[in-house]
């Protein structure tokens, strides 16, 4: 599915512009990459609406500018520090042979019948909520599953585990490698502490029990 977003050729700029173009219900944004950079503006409801959508923030958008369409992609946005308002957006055009490196969402699946939540009572902890990947432009999914349903308890599912789309690497730099955890399955605080009290009583209560043992011998021989 194409998402499409509309802007006009922003004439003017600066603190004072952008804040008399706000007031009319516009957003101050640039268009960068590939050419010269163009200074753009947009309709606040669209741009609003279409920000609280996860697949506009990973997926090749058509900008829609005088008269021409454009492979951009979302780079930045700013929102007002209280208001439910955009300040700015910042797209960045799309060359679509080359490849390109962008952050999509983890979604994960089948956490219900996973063995160590189900069986052992563990909880899901997810470590990554996105994931740097490289692929060509029309390769480029909305997002990476990621299946729960094998993970026992105190074990982890790692970046080398995903199964990756057609043509979609794992972008590999810095800490960032393919024995990266994704998620793991941890053993509950209570159940933690319920184990660890029952091992401190254990002690406790095998001394109690010696003084007992020795004198059941000596009353025996006191009869």
């Amino acid at each position: 599915m194409t998402i499409e977003i509309n802007a006009k050729i922003r004439s003017t700029q600066g603190t004072g512009a952008s804040r008399r173009l706000r007031h009319t219900g516009r957003v101050p944004g640039v268009v960068y990459g590939g050419g010269d950079a163009k200074m753009i503006d947009i309709d606040h409801n669209e741009i609003y609406h279409k920000l609280r959508a996860e697949a506009f923030h990973a997926s090749i958008l058509t900008l829609a500018l005088d008269g021409k369409n454009e492979p951009v992609m979302l780079r930045d946005f700013v929102m007002h520090p209280f208001r439910q308002q955009v300040q700015h957006v910042d797209f960045q055009r799309v060359d679509m042979k080359k490849k390109m490196h962008i952050k999509v969402p983890l979604h994960f699946k089948n956490a219900d019948i996973a063995p160590g939540v189900k069986l052992s009572g563990g909880k899901i902890s997810h470590v990554m909520n996105e994931l740097d990947i490289t692929c060509l432009p029309k390769d480029l999914p909305q997002f990476i599953e990621v299946d729960l349903a094998n993970l026992a308890i105190g074990h982890s599912i790692h970046v080398a585990d995903l199964v990756m789309p057609k043509g979609v690497e794992a972008a590999t730099h810095g800490t960032h490698t393919t024995e990266a955890v994704v998620a793991t399955v941890q053993v509950p605080r209570g159940m933690v502490e319920v184990a660890a009290t029952a091992e401190a009583a254990a002690p406790a209560a095998g001394a109690a029990a010696a003084p007992a043992a020795a004198a059941a011998p000596a009353a025996k021989k006191a009869k």
